[in-house]
């Protein structure tokens, strides 16, 4: 046995909840307790000579630790560790910190140190329950962020589904806006056009008799002047006075100038019915220059010199182009947009630069419609352009956007090219899209597929 150190008192050595030893500056046991032992499973005789950290910390994982131990007692400094063991009577796990402190004697030479362990497994347990609830704490945060995530999503989505509602709204709105201005204006040219057609195929009717009336009552008189060569004064003075041969020769003249203005107003009767059809539930075969003749026809008002400017020359450059399937009455709304948009840009810019009515002519607005396969001969491309001022670059990402407008308060509704894309795109399948830079005008083209 081995005899108590004097610093220890029997007292403490025999305390089951203390480990306590003494070793030389190896490292090395000269002294253990019994609570010493019981950790290690050895008798305290076979501890003695043992290092200690070995007994203590056998595995290879503290190697850091024991390298720390080995310096400190190298330098006869103090050090301190912590480590873990289970009593015998308790399956859960404790933690001691172990203190080494050196014994100097009386030359102050460093010989041996003493080992005292207290208990931090409460503080090592508050350690794990801070650890524990930290980890509660950032998961109970994540759930609560992916909840507030999940919820500000759903609220997004149901803000995106009001917003896309309300655009559909808006839209419908204004389609039915549309097309109740533009059913009521082809109603109203399918009337005019109904008014004008009866009269004028009356007088369509009624001309080549009253011409071949007129001829008979030349042939008459003809007949009169050859059996009766002696004239009653007073019928040579009344032939005198309304000049018979200038009647004779401008009379078939006159009806045939009649028949031209006849036959023009049945063009303008036809053009403003191909205008105003009305669309059926399904495509039907159009002829896409009859319908862009209509529309200009429509527009020619418009189109006419005035007291502040020349007429405006349209240039057009038709292709070979089949019949397509379409909406005819729908796609004649839109070229009257687009037709009508461009005549307003010329005007609106004329005033702008203050042009005089010889300005205009010496620099004609023009007005361009062609027409073209593409190059893979499935579509149709429709150009109308204009020479005027052109566009910025912040108003040409904005003209098919619902209510955009460059008009002035009460000049326009901001509809037309919204409805108009939207013709073309949904009904047609096609595209419409500008071209257009400051200075340069601007062009529309409107794609739709032949098939």
């Amino acid at each position: 046995m081995f005899d108590l150190p004097m610093v220890v008192t029997q007292a403490l050595a025999n305390r089951q909840d203390l480990f306590m030893a003494l070793i030389d500056r190896a490292g090395r046991l000269l002294w253990a307790n019994q609570t010493f032992a019981s950790y290690s499973k050895l008798s305290i005789e076979e501890l003695l000579g043992q290092k200690f950290f070995h007994i203590l910390s056998p595995n290879s994982q503290n190697l850091p630790q024991q390298t720390y131990i080995r310096e400190q007692l190298i330098k006869g400094e103090s050090f301190k560790f912590e480590f873990a063991y289970h009593r015998d009577d308790h399956s859960t796990q404790s933690w001691l910190l172990m203190d080494g402190q050196p014994i100097r004697n009386s030359e102050v030479i460093i010989s041996q140190y003493s080992l005292l362990a207290t208990d931090i497994t409460l503080r090592k347990q508050a350690e794990v329950d801070l650890k524990e609830a930290k980890s509660l704490s950032e998961q109970i945060n994540q759930e609560l962020e992916v909840r507030v995530q999940e919820r500000t999503s759903a609220l997004i989505q149901e803000k995106e589904k009001a917003e896309q509602a309300l655009k559909q709204l808006q839209q419908m709105q204004m389609q039915l806006i549309q097309t109740e201005k533009m059913s009521a204006l082809g109603n109203l040219v399918s009337g005019v056009a109904h008014e004008i057609n009866n009269p004028v195929g009356f007088l369509a009717g009624n001309l080549q008799p009253a011409r071949d009336y007129v001829q008979d009552l030349f042939s008459l008189i003809d007949l009169y002047q050859d059996k009766y060569s002696t004239f009653d004064p007073d019928i040579y003075a009344k032939i005198e006075t309304i000049d018979l041969e200038y009647l004779r020769e401008d009379l078939p003249k006159l009806i045939s100038s009649m028949k031209e203005g006849v036959n023009r107003l049945q063009d303008i009767s036809t053009s403003l019915r191909i205008f105003s059809r009305t669309d059926s539930d399904r495509p039907i075969s159009f002829n896409i220059h009859e319908g862009l003749d209509s529309t200009l026809l429509i527009l020619k008002h418009r189109l006419k010199a005035n007291e502040i400017r020349p007429e405006i020359e349209v240039v057009k450059d038709y292709g070979d182009l089949p019949l397509i399937e379409c909406y005819a009455g729908q796609l004649n709304q839109v070229f009257m947009n687009l037709l009508a948009n461009a005549i307003d840009a010329l005007e609106e810019s004329n005033q702008k630069q203050g042009w005089s009515f010889e300005d205009i002519k010496a620099n004609p607005n023009q007005i361009g419609v062609r027409t073209k396969l593409s190059e893979d001969q499935q579509q149709v491309l429709i150009h109308i352009s204009d020479n005027g001022p052109g566009m910025m670059p912040d108003v040409k990402e904005c003209i098919f956007e619902h209510s955009f407008t460059t008009k002035a308060v009460g000049k326009g509704t901001g509809l037309g090219l919204a409805i108009a894309r939207q013709i073309i795109v949904e009904k047609h399948g096609g595209n419409l899209y500008c071209c257009s830079e400051p200075g340069e005008g601007a062009e529309f083209i409107i794609e739709l597929p032949i098939g």
